[in-house]
């Protein structure tokens, strides 16, 4: 099904998707006058590449992201250090859920890449299923392990041709993006899937 997506502060750079890829990236205006049977999703904010995030490993194997029927016992924030490896420790089955919980908290920051290296192969497994892409870390990494880090890594532009990955940010540009963080992500696609979107 061929879908443009188009940003209301990026309507020059709307992409329309077909399938899992890029078919074409442009003015709005062009995309609808080309393809005028293609399904319009109309978003806030700004279209972009989306974000990788350089620690991977740190969110999805070192940190344990409760269930929500866990909250009582466990809070509802990831744990993390010796605690975190002690909940993993007492069940491992624990380790494949809770990367998946990381997963889905990564696409609720506009996050379609990752990078570091993973060793657990529930966690390979959780990152494998969402369609999330696995880079190489920058030689410069971020302050510290976050959804949301600082400096955030925006990905290089969409092409046509290219997979049909990106994140759409209720922000007025990028700077916007920049000051108030990956949190105002709306919605996060991959392999042309809308894999997340904010109520």
């Amino acid at each position: 099904m061929l879908t443009i997506h188009v940003a209301e502060a990026t309507p020059g750079t709307a992409v329309l998707v077909d399938g899992d890829r890029v078919a074409a990236v442009g003015p709005y205006e062009d995309l609808v006058a080309v393809r005028p049977e293609a399904r319009v999703r109309r978003w806030p904010g700004i279209l972009t590449a989306g974000l990788l995030n350089p620690y991977g490993p740190e969110l999805l194997e070192g940190m344990y992201h409760p269930d929500p029927r866990e909250a009582e016992g466990f809070g509802t924030e990831p744990i993390t250090g010796e605690r975190a490896q002690r909940i993993f420790r007492a069940d491992a089955s624990r380790l494949g859920a809770s990367a998946r919980r990381g997963v889905q908290r990564l696409l609720a920051h506009g996050t379609v890449a990752i990078a570091g290296e993973l060793r657990s192969r529930a966690a390979i497994d959780a990152v494998r299923r969402a369609g999330l892409a696995v880079g190489r870390r920058p030689e410069k990494l971020p302050a510290g392990p976050s959804f949301s880090p600082v400096p955030l890594v925006l990905l290089p532009d969409l092409v046509p041709g290219g997979p049909a990955r990106f994140a759409v940010f209720d922000v007025p540009d990028r700077a916007g993006l920049v000051r108030l963080g990956a949190s105002t992500c709306v919605a996060t696609v991959l392999g042309g899937r809308l894999v997340h979107r904010a109520r």
